[in-house]
């Protein structure tokens, strides 16, 4: 069984696997998470599924949340490898686009030689479709003394490092210790939302009041509640910056 939502990829698919094998019977071809489900709830459980990630009306991870698939699945998908990389730790196979005749069979050998259905855990369906998805960090726990405070990214103005701590200052300018270094924020915020304009500072766009040119072709900013020296956007950034600025 083949679940692709792109014909063309389809055809090419079916050929390959006709290549590989004439005796091959493909049973059906669907295109969405909701006609995938129909036919697993309605017919006999397929030798095997080549399963494409990103479906017309979702990802088809959602397919497991609606019906048990018993059948071991080929994934195939456009997405970097190594955002997949968990499913070699489950068995799971999956082939990268554009798929390769070597690579295809070799997926179909590897599931001859050992074709019982894996069980893929909660958390490799949590680290996919966060990768995947992109949800990115929307609020930060800080602890006070005795207290806990919650600041969402709307809250935050800036992030930023010195002297091997990293701090939040919000938007009234307090600051604030975090337990996570400025290249894990980094990492874990939506980039639309804040710039890393130079190694110590990871900068709010809606905090930015003036832009100002400094020095060397550098440029200086200035937050709402911070005219720091420090805000500096290096001379490498500059140019991704004011891209940043119009995206």
């Amino acid at each position: 069984m083949i679940i692709e939502d792109e014909k063309e990829a389809a055809v090419k698919l079916s050929g390959m696997i006709e290549k590989y094998d004439r005796d091959i019977v493909i049973l059906d071809t669907i295109q969405s998470v909701k006609n995938a489900v129909i036919w697993l709830n309605n017919n006999d459980t397929p030798d095997l599924i080549f399963m494409d990630i990103q479906l017309s009306d979702g990802l088809s991870f959602e397919i497991f949340e609606q019906t048990i698939v018993k059948a071991p699945i080929i994934f195939t998908t456009a997405y970097d490898e190594y955002a997949l990389k968990a499913f070699k730790i489950n068995s799971i196979d999956y082939l990268l686009k554009p798929i390769g005749q070597s690579e295809l069979n070799q997926a179909v050998d590897k599931y001859k030689e050992n074709n019982a259905p894996k069980e893929i855990s909660a958390q490799v369906f949590d680290t996919i479709l966060h990768a995947l998805s992109k949800k990115y960090k929307s609020k930060f726990l800080i602890k006070v003394g005795e207290h806990i405070k919650v600041f969402t990214v709307d809250d935050v103005q800036c992030f930023y490092s010195m002297e091997k701590y990293t701090f939040l200052q919000n938007n009234a300018g307090r600051d604030y210790t975090i337990a996570y270094s400025l290249d894990q924020i980094e990492n874990l915020i939506d980039p639309a939302k804040f710039f890393r304009i130079n190694r110590c500072f990871l900068v709010a766009f809606s905090a930015i009041s003036n832009i100002v040119s400094y020095s060397n072709s550098r440029l200086r900013i200035d937050l709402k509640s911070n005219n720091s020296d420090d805000l500096i956007v290096s001379r490498e950034k500059v140019q991704d910056f004011k891209k940043w600025l119009e995206s």
